[in-house]
């Protein structure tokens, strides 16, 4: 009798052990349950110091603390972290798996509770001493903080009937309760342990007719004992309407804060002039990759707009010369990436407010960092005039480049006038003499590239050059040792005549603030007007690279001065936007009905099979539509149907080239007629009977039985391939 109660009693114990540590493993947890645990690990995830809301007696001398409580906005849903400050002053060792932290709605409904990754192996609390433990769960979107109750269990073996749990305490959060930092005080972060005193510094705000753009000026101070590497944070806007908006983050890139140093970080975005400017707050997130989800770290209500005085930028200006007197306005200044330097641009607008036209006059420049670094700089036309008419306006760009961890304040842009050629001195056009005419005076924290958020159109309104932009989607093509991530943009030409597009540069910005050269396809066509042409964007990253708060810088390309003409290589460029990028589809297919694959649509019909004496046939009907008021190029865009039987005996596929689509054959492929076989290869418009073979004799013999397959099609660029729409079929019967 005692050996079986024993035995009982050991299993119990075995139980409850493998409960607690089920528990304690990361999950893709809803408010009604869980799914299996991710593999793989994650990186230390940053707590804050959230208000403390209550307290649990474990003992007359231990308690657990309840902290750090905060809930963070998801698609579809809320995340909340919490941490459990565990508080040992007795004199043996604390066994946390002897409690567990629950949690419920004030309407009865309990929530999966999960600990973070780099916390599960948190159990032992040594006497006299104190380990704080960290949380995370999920709950819908109606849920408020203040509608949660968190409990304190203890596993007790002797309450088969309450679940072997025995409630210890509760602690509901208050209706009061705010995990937003006040204006000016600052908010302590956990950066691996080790305290991050993070507070807002300034804010300054400009605008254009369409949008806000917001500089937060964040200050990180690190008050603990060690080093500290800043994590890939994001950064968001959060407005008073509940809207987020993501800023970029400048200076970010394997920053490292060393004991009692601080640091300013810039962070920049664009929020639409309809949005009220009231109450916005800075909301700092971490991408928890392997739980697939953003944990809220840190929220701050904004302070007052500093005052932008000593910035020239809208500011109009005269000068006068021999030819006439101009009007000078300065637009922007820009730092950009350019490959392992930066590029300084200023854009300027020159205006003729007099009766009588003018010439455009012999202009230069240059750059002056901090009244002390002198930077040279080139012109650049970007409108196509000679001259500018009573009351017309011209767009230049100055550009200069400087290292790339150049740090500086203050930056001065000093227009000047060439006054004549140097002669035979042998000095260069770049040392003609010149005479200043004005200075234009600017910070570098308001050195800012115009940010367009998701689904936003970029209108740039150049003289014969008027163009529109807008990010279409962003796709990831899986390889073995790398991954290629593509965007594909849109540009349309707002010119009332066919038009060529200026060639472009880009760089893809990770949230961690790594920047990745573009490459992207030429399109060598004229568009028409109120056409569209679609530029693929992409670079190679590391396998399973997060890409969420990426954004994309676009400018215009320039060689020598000019805007590079087709067959030559940029050497700068100008008139940058930078875009957020969409969050990527990885929706999967379940049938071949208007397949997205831009500028085409696919749909299969009437699939069917067939195994002979030569082999395995698949058949099916298609229909292939295409946007006729979209340009592109479909270099290294591949679409492969595969054939995939669950004996895994028989496998086979297609391959079929975009560029074939239109179906026009090329020279090499040197047929009469000089058009493709509808038969053979997917070609626009409606057709039967398109056939893809695996010849081989002696299938029939290899595979023991034939039921089902799966027909699988991908979308691939450069011999990397996304899968897109999959299905199971049954073997020789027709599908539709």
């Amino acid at each position: 009798m005692n050996s079986k109660r024993k035995r009982y009693k050991t299993c119990i114990v075995l139980l409850a052990a493998v409960l607690a540590f089920g528990s304690a493993l990361p999950a893709f947890a809803a408010e009604s349950g869980g799914t299996n645990p991710p593999s793989g690990t994650t990186a230390t995830i940053s707590t804050g110091t959230a208000p403390e809301i209550g307290k649990v007696a474990l003992n007359a001398n231990s308690y657990f603390e309840l902290k750090n409580v905060v809930m963070m906005p998801e698609q579809g849903n809320k995340t909340v972290t919490f941490t459990v400050g565990v508080h040992n002053g007795g004199t043996t060792d604390l066994q946390f798996i002897d409690y567990w932290p629950q949690l419920r709605t004030k309407t009865g409904n309990q929530i999966s509770v999960r600990v973070l990754p780099q916390d599960k192996d948190k159990n032992r609390i040594p006497a006299k001493s104190s380990q704080d433990i960290s949380f995370y769960v999920t709950v819908n979107e109606s849920t408020d903080l203040k509608d949660l109750i968190f409990e304190v269990i203890k596993w007790d073996f002797s309450m088969p009937e309450a679940g072997f749990k025995r409630k210890i305490g509760e602690v509901s959060v208050p209706d009061n309760y705010s995990v937003v930092t006040p204006a000016g005080k600052a908010h302590t972060i956990q950066m691996a342990s080790n305290p991050v005193k993070a507070s807002i510094k300034k804010v300054l705000i400009s605008k254009n007719e369409k949008n806000y753009t917001p500089t937060i000026v964040l200050n990180l101070e690190n008050v603990g004992s060690k080093s500290v590497a800043v994590p890939g944070y994001q950064y968001l806007l959060r407005t008073s309407e509940g809207y987020m908006y993501p800023l970029d983050a400048k200076g970010v890139k394997d920053l490292t804060l060393n004991p009692q140093t601080n640091k300013d970080i810039d962070l920049t975005g664009s929020v639409p002039l309809s949005v009220s400017r009231e109450g916005w707050q800075l909301v700092i997130v971490q991408d928890a990759q392997d739980l697939k989800r953003n944990l809220p770290i840190a929220f701050f209500a904004l302070p007052a707009v500093s005052d932008k005085d000593g910035v020239d930028t809208g500011k109009a200006f005269s000068f006068t010369i021999k030819s006439g007197t101009y009007s000078t306005k300065l637009n922007t200044v820009q730092r950009l990436p350019w490959q392992d330097e930066d590029i300084l641009t200023a854009g300027f607008t020159l205006s003729n407010k007099g009766p009588e036209a003018l010439p455009i006059p012999d202009l230069t420049g240059y750059f002056k960092l901090d009244d002390n670094v002198k930077v040279e700089a080139k012109l650049v036309r970007t409108d196509n005039v000679i001259g500018l008419a009573p009351n017309a306006e011209a767009q230049f760009q100055l550009i200069g480049k400087i290292p790339y961890a150049s740090q500086f304040g203050k930056v001065k842009f000093v227009l000047q006038e060439k006054t004549g050629s140097s002669g035979g001195d042998g000095k260069t056009d770049q040392q003609t003499a010149a005479s200043d005419l004005l200075e234009f005076v600017h910070r570098s924290e308001m050195m800012n590239i115009p940010y367009n958020n998701f689904g936003e159109t970029y209108k740039a309104n150049n003289v014969g050059r008027s163009v529109s932009y807008k990010v279409r989607s962003v796709t990831t093509y899986p390889g073995e040792t790398a991954d290629t991530f593509t965007a594909l943009l849109e540009v349309g030409n707002l010119e009332t005549r066919v038009s060529d597009i200026s060639k472009l540069v880009g760089y893809f910005k990770t949230a961690q603030g790594r920047y990745y050269p573009a490459t992207i396809s030429e399109i060598k066509s004229k568009v028409n007007p109120d056409g569209k042409a679609l530029f693929l964007l992409s670079t190679h990253i590391s396998r399973g690279f997060p890409t969420s708060g990426m954004n994309v810088i676009i400018g215009e390309a320039v060689t020598e001065g000019k805007l590079t003409e087709a067959d030559k290589k940029p050497d700068a460029y100008v008139n940058a936007v930078a875009y957020w990028l969409p969050q990527e589809n990885f929706t999967l297919k379940n049938d071949f009905k208007n397949l997205d694959l831009v500028p085409y649509q696919l749909s299969l019909s009437n699939i069917r099979t067939s195994i002979d004496n030569e082999g395995a046939k698949l058949k099916f009907n298609y229909e292939l539509i295409k946007d006729l008021m979209i340009t592109t190029n479909m270099d290294g865009r591949k679409l492969i149907v595969e054939l995939d039987d669950d004996d895994q005996k028989i496998r086979f596929n297609g391959e079929f080239n975009f560029k074939d689509f239109d179906g026009e054959m090329s020279d090499k492929q040197g047929a009469a007629n000089g058009q493709l076989d509808p038969k053979e290869k997917f070609i626009v418009g409606k057709h039967k009977d398109l056939e893809i073979k695996a010849r081989d004799g002696d299938l029939r013999f290899k595979i023991s039985h034939v039921k089902k397959f799966k027909l699988n099609i991908y979308d691939s660029f450069q011999g990397q391939k996304k899968l897109i729409a999959t299905r199971e079929v049954n073997w020789f019967e027709p599908t539709e």
